[in-house]
């Protein structure tokens, strides 16, 4: 992965390297509106319905309008690049999928949560476990939202002294201090959390204390990117650590111990495990893309068609279809079946395809920039209708829940941090009926 830069947009939080202004900081509006935003906490459908901004932004109050705001984000946003220009042929070449879907609409955003960052390019900082449990970093903390009766509570903080109540081969039980979290991944009851230096914690929901630690690599450029966490082949949960010292470990829960180790030719910054545990999408710091054997390491494909790095990948439940997102603006969906190319080439707004999930139904993929846009794609009709999910602010995850009923998306930025919430739209013909 790329070192950090400085500023990329101007309506975020701080990052290493750069300061951020959000609309309202950002010296547009006096003293008193900076005091009213801060303290509005939450939006609901029904005020949303009445006209009331879905982040509660009083543009009224403002010197610009939310049309002109946007017209200046699409034209000034910085889109990082590994390989330059990557964005700026993709933006020649190719074109967006129609607009007009109307799958999941606003249901509620709470600032009371404060999602965050740590590094600019790994966005997957946001878990469902159900439509009425979320998980995400908030600083050192990983916190867990309720919407049912909007409370949040502290699961694990790492600001300081972490270490695990179980003993386990390989687990440092004098565990961490002052962890840095750059990737989360919860299902169920397990949550895994990696780290700056390599580290992996994880912790079981439904006991107390953390069950196990370790740092997978001592080499200097160890940062844990993704983690990803699945029933195996043989029926127990494992996950996999994506790292930067070009590995992929697998990892048997319940022992906590190494199951295989594969090595690549660069960092890994994604991977992905197929619903039949049989295949591994794997993405980093290269243009190709790897279809890789689960059980050794086997390369059984490479993906061209990207033009810088990846990001993101994800499986759709038909275990045919799998899709990857990429620096060069693009999310590209492939089929095990014919993979000389990519079925479909997504092309985003304003940046980087930074995270990908598929719905539990695998009617639906919602594709995420690093700012401003969620895209929901239909697969029905072969991911050329989508609906856009509009907002301002860095984005630092989303999330469907596993019945597919909401969809959860962490918005980080120093004034309007929040999450937003939407819900799975429905059409009750019988009450039509009903009616008539």
């Amino acid at each position: 992965m790329a070192e950090e830069e400085g500023v990329i947009g101007n309506m975020a939080d701080e990052m290493d390297g750069g300061e951020y202004y959000g609309v309202i900081d950002g010296g547009e509006a006096e003293p008193e509106d900076y005091d009213m935003a801060t303290k509005v906490t939450d939006t609901s459908a029904e005020q949303a319905r009445r006209g009331k901004d879905i982040q509660g932004i009083p543009w009224d109050r403002l010197n610009t309008t939310r049309e002109k705001y946007r017209r200046t984000r699409l034209e000034q946003y910085k889109n990082y690049e590994n390989i330059p220009s990557s964005g700026d042929v993709i933006d020649k070449e190719c074109k967006q999928m129609d607009k007009g879907g109307n799958y999941y609409e606003f249901q509620h955003n709470t600032r009371l949560v404060k999602p965050t960052i740590l590094h600019f390019q790994l966005r997957n900082l946001v878990w469902a476990t159900s439509k009425h449990d979320v998980y995400l970093m908030s600083n050192y903390s990983v916190m867990h939202w309720t919407p049912l009766s909007c409370s949040l509570s502290e699961v694990l903080n790492f600001s300081g002294h972490v270490a695990p109540n179980e003993k386990h081969p390989g687990s440092l039980l004098e565990g961490f201090t002052q962890t840095q979290i750059s990737t989360l991944a919860v299902k169920e009851n397990l949550l895994v959390a990696g780290g700056f230096q390599g580290e992996v914690t994880c912790k079981r929901l439904d006991k107390r204390g953390v069950s196990f630690c370790t740092r997978t690599t001592l080499d200097d450029n160890s940062i844990t990117n993704a983690i990803d966490i699945y029933d195996s082949l043989s029926g127990g949960r494992h996950f996999m650590a994506s790292n930067n010292d070009c590995s992929l470990r697998e990892f048997d829960v319940e022992k906590f111990q190494i199951s295989n180790h594969f090595r690549f030719p660069w960092p890994v910054n994604h991977t992905s495990m197929s619903p039949d545990c049989r295949l591994v999408t794997v993405v980093g710091d290269n243009l190709d893309g790897l279809l890789v054997d689960s059980r050794n390491g086997k390369v059984i494909s490479t993906l061209v068609g990207h033009l810088d790095y990846s990001f993101a990948t994800a499986w759709n439940p038909d275990g045919v279809t799998f899709a990857t997102g990429n620096q060069d603006k693009t999310c590209r969906v492939w089929d095990t079946r014919k993979l000389s190319s990519a079925i479909a080439v997504l092309k985003g707004n304003l940046g980087a395809v930074r995270s990908i999930r598929f719905s539990s139904d695998g009617q639906f993929m919602a594709v995420a920039e690093p700012a401003d846009f969620v895209h929901i794609y239909s697969t029905k009709v072969n991911y050329k209708k989508r609906q856009e999910i509009d907002f301002f602010g860095e984005i630092s995850g989303v999330s469907l829940s596993p019945d597919d009923e909401s969809i959860f998306i962490g918005v980080w930025d120093r004034t309007y941090a929040s999450l937003l919430q939407y819900s799975k739209r429905h059409t009750y013909s019988y009450l039509d009926s009903c009616l008539w």
